[in-house]
């Protein structure tokens, strides 16, 4: 046979889209063509093969091999296509049967010696392959975290001759299966947060609602043990979530089986650039908005983050994705995050404390809140001081017995089921959470009753509030009264959800 077709797989943002490895055999010098877009990674794949090939004792073709990988105008990259590339060789030179070629999809990186190595992004590919009813050969490592794609047909192999063994029936390939899911390490416990109880009321809205959330305040009043505490509050990741997460992850080589069905949280440095925060590249790769798909992003100290940085925030914080366009490329992630973040309130941080520290003027205080924009304020539903707490609160005393039951602070557990409750009103009233309701849907289902509605109207004349604001504001009301149970949005509901504008106020 002169000609061997086979399927892959490329990665072009989050998409994977089929790749045929066309390999044909041709008389002529003794040559090796790539063709079809490969980049540095891929051509390099010629003296990869052509060893694995020589070290599993096959023969080698003296004659012209040209090998295609289709569609021609899909750049492809990495070393996933070695595996398809050596496989071809060999059924076109007949040392193996091409029977079994077209029910299986190829994809994993060759060593000299003919072992394979893991590839990135093998849960994006299998979630393709598996909708096109093809069985997936991946090395092994790719195999295990490939087969969380639940009745996917994964085969993990060691090697190019286990491959061929299993394509020629000699001995088949194990069925990789998903080992069971371990169990998530303890989470931090709000219990643990002295005080803050308007600040812990906060959370518990903002994770009932998936509503964004801003922390104002003097360092170490707990802004940051808060925003570590609220993946612990959020139920865990259903199935589907987990996938898409899961296959996020991989993108990147960073997915762990200990995370399965976790929430995300991503903390990057204030340092970090647009490119890491969105994604991107001349291959674009997810950024810490999408690596935080269905899980929670903090960024503390944010008027220290580069101004041009934050602005990128705007659309995903809308739309839940992100659009990256480059001159050759353009890709899309999903990025359906829950922001919190946290700043001082002045460029020293003791605004306000009792010390009497601060002696910002304020047009220093006016100049370091002008680095978060307008527009991206408005945007964050819940702004909220975190004051300084007294040498009281913070200590640690024995609990004290109040008609035979131990008074405590709450734990995360009891929160937990509160937002759970929330959440579950939500998605049976309108199938998603109240932060992601669009205008139509605020004037449905979270109308307050006339006293709610006069005193939301007053407000949004006092204090100058957007349209954005005032729907915010709706969708925050509506998630206070679902933590109470109530049917409708009243005026104390409202009246609430204007607290918590804390930055619209001043």
């Amino acid at each position: 046979m002169a000609v061997a077709v086979l399927h892959s797989r490329a990665l072009s943002g989050f998409d994977a889209p089929p790749v045929t490895v066309e390999v044909h055999l041709a008389g002529g010098l003794p040559a090796f063509h790539l063709v079809g877009l490969p980049d540095t990674e891929v051509k390099e794949s010629r003296d990869r093969v052509r060893a694995a090939l020589q070290n599993a004792q096959f023969d080698f073709p003296a004659r012209r091999v040209t090998v295609n990988l289709a569609p021609a105008d899909l750049p492809k990259d990495s070393g996933r296509f070695d595996l398809p590339i050596a496989l071809g060789v060999l059924a076109a030179t007949g040392q193996i049967p091409a029977t079994q070629l077209a029910g299986h999809e190829f994809a994993g990186e060759l060593a000299l010696t003919g072992d394979l190595r893991s590839v990135r992004g093998a849960l994006a590919m299998t979630l393709k392959a598996h909708r096109d009813g093809r069985a997936f050969v991946l090395p092994e490592a790719s195999a295990r975290e490939a087969a969380w794609v639940r009745d996917a047909m994964v085969y993990g192999a060691p090697s190019l001759l286990a491959v061929c063994a299993h394509l020629t029936g000699r001995q088949a390939l194990v069925r990789c299966v998903a080992a069971a899911a371990p169990q998530s390490s303890a989470l931090p416990d709000l219990c643990e947060v002295r005080g803050q109880a308007l600040a812990k009321r906060a959370l518990e809205v903002a994770a009932a609602g998936s509503h964004s959330l801003l922390m104002l305040g003097p360092p170490g009043t707990g802004k940051s043990m808060l925003a570590q505490r609220l993946p612990g509050l959020l139920p865990p990741l259903d199935e589907d979530e987990a996938l898409i997460s899961a296959a996020i992850h991989s993108l990147t080589n960073a997915f762990r089986p200990a995370q399965w069905r976790c929430r995300p949280y991503r903390a990057p440095h204030h340092t970090a650039s647009a490119v890491a925060l969105v994604g991107g590249g001349s291959d674009p790769r997810p950024g810490e908005i999408s690596l935080a798909h269905h899980g929670v992003l903090f960024l503390d100290e944010l008027p220290e983050w580069d101004r041009r940085v934050l602005e990128v925030l705007r659309e995903p914080l809308e739309s839940g994705e992100i659009h990256i366009s480059r001159a050759a490329r353009q890709a899309v992630f999903p990025s359906r995050f829950q922001f919190v973040a946290a700043m001082n309130p002045c460029p020293c941080g003791y605004l306000g404390h009792s010390s009497g520290k601060c002696h910002c003027t304020p047009d220093q205080i006016a100049r370091y809140r002008a680095r978060i924009s307008g527009p991206l304020l408005d945007r964050i539903d819940l702004q909220i001081e975190v004051p300084a707490l007294g040498a009281d609160a913070l200590v640690v005393s024995a609990p004290s017995v109040r008609d035979g039951e131990v008074e405590s602070s709450e734990t995360s557990a009891v929160v937990a089921a509160r937002v759970a409750r929330a959440l579950g009103r939500q998605r049976a009233r309108q199938g998603k959470p109240n932060a992601w309701l669009e205008s139509k849907e605020v004037d449905m289902h979270c109308a307050p009753d006339a006293p709610g509605a006069t005193l939301l109207k007053a407000a949004f004349a006092r204090f100058s509030l957007s349209a954005r604001a005032y729907h915010r504001i709706l969708k925050v009301a509506r998630t206070i009264a679902d933590l109470a149970g109530a049917d409708a949005t009243s005026a104390a509901h409202v009246a609430e959800a204007i607290s918590y504008r804390r930055l619209d106020r001043t």
